[in-house]
């Protein structure tokens, strides 16, 4: 009796688990490891500290095409009036402008216990559509200029001193273009930013077409600068050229400046610069969808993701971003080493201030097709 009793309560027992158990379906777009990091560190750490929820991480893509994936399946469902799939998303900035004016991720930011944290203004313009209070950054990707302190003991501080010293040191900067890579393609939108007018408004809008036509001296003074460095083959080629020294600077990602300096491909001397006005980079958001039945578990996840020892730990120790808050929230959260090596060259003033998005789409795309009409040819 008391065995089959034992076996009953037992059976209720698992029973009830079951029936309890939850699943939280993050969606991200990205490269492999953004779902590695989520299946392996993130979920985790979450299901440590909620017993019976599980991480379930599924990846769409790298890019905007990525993006572009979780959009299309948020936008199906909310037109068929059926609950969403995911629970999280992971998304670009172009997605994450056109996910809020179509109503397909909900307003969440504001109640986060970390929200408070990220002040960048990243974190409520996503390429010139208002998203404040939909979206949380996981990271901040950035560019900067790479030298070589061997070769440049006092590096530009700024795009009027930078020009000034190609001038002076021909073919010993490097930079890929607008075709190579986005690492060109953010030292020619900073370009415009320092010299061509109004920086805020190609940031922030509105737009207005006749805006490109006041940048042909800006065009003119970068086509002149062109004949005096090297066009580098990509981002890659940007940094092999550091490497072997045929070049002394060049602009770069940071995070992948930082991997190829810890695998030996950069000398370790090499340094970073962030000159003034500033030069873009893009962040990842987390959203939530608005037709997730688990907004409230989704909140404590993204809260657990923004956390300042989640972004020190994962984030930057593990990846080499730029945190999604501020990067001051993480001083003593990183060893010394860890946080020298991220911030000795770019510290978190440096980045708040000089760290800039890319303009709104239809600048963005101005710029490129100046280029191609009046720099390139």
């Amino acid at each position: 009796m008391r065995k089959s009793l034992l076996a009953a309560g037992l059976a209720a027992l698992l029973m009830s688990s079951a029936t309890s158990a939850q699943t939280l379906n993050v969606a991200t777009a990205g490269d492999q490891n953004m779902v590695d990091y989520i299946k392996d560190y993130l979920g985790p750490l979450f299901e440590k500290s909620h017993p019976g929820v599980k991480v379930v991480a599924v990846g769409t893509g790298p890019g905007d095409g990525g993006s572009q994936k979780i959009f299309e399946k948020l936008d199906a469902q909310k037109k068929a009036a059926a609950a969403a799939d995911f629970d999280v998303v992971v998304i670009h900035q172009k997605a994450a402008g056109t996910m809020v004016q179509d109503g397909l991720i909900k307003k969440y930011r504001d109640a986060l216990p970390t929200g408070s944290l990220v002040t960048r203004e990243s974190a409520t313009n996503a390429l010139g559509t208002d998203v404040s209070g939909y979206v949380m950054p996981m990271f901040h990707s950035q560019t900067a200029i790479a030298y070589n302190p061997d070769l440049i003991k006092n590096p530009p501080n700024n795009y009027a001193e930078l020009r000034d010293w190609v001038k002076k040191n021909p073919k010993q900067f490097g930079y890929n273009g607008i075709k190579g890579g986005m690492s060109g393609v953010a030292f020619v939108t900073g370009w415009i930013s320092a010299f061509g007018g109004d920086a805020a408004k190609l940031e922030k809008g509105p737009y207005d077409a006749a805006t490109k036509a006041t940048w042909d001296k800006a065009m003119a003074d970068l086509k002149d600068f062109n004949q005096n460095v090297v066009i580098t083959p990509g981002n890659a080629g940007t940094l092999d050229m550091l490497n072997r020294g045929e070049i002394a600077m060049g602009p770069v990602w940071v995070d992948m400046f930082y991997t190829w300096k810890a695998d030996g491909k950069l000398p370790p001397t090499m340094r970073l610069k962030l000159v003034s006005p500033g030069m873009p980079g893009q962040p990842m958001y987390y959203a939530i969808p608005s037709k997730t039945a688990q907004d409230k578990l989704a909140a404590e996840f993204i809260a657990l993701a923004t956390s300042p020892d989640v972004q020190a730990e994962g984030i930057v120790k593990r990846f080499n971003w730029y945190p999604g808050i501020d990067a001051k929230n993480l001083e003593g959260k990183l060893d010394q080493a860890a946080w020298n090596q991220l911030f000795a060259d770019i510290p978190p003033d440096t980045l708040a201030a000089n760290g800039k998005p890319f303009p709104i789409g239809p600048y963005f795309n101005d710029i490129l097709e100046t280029y191609e009409k009046k720099v390139a040819n």
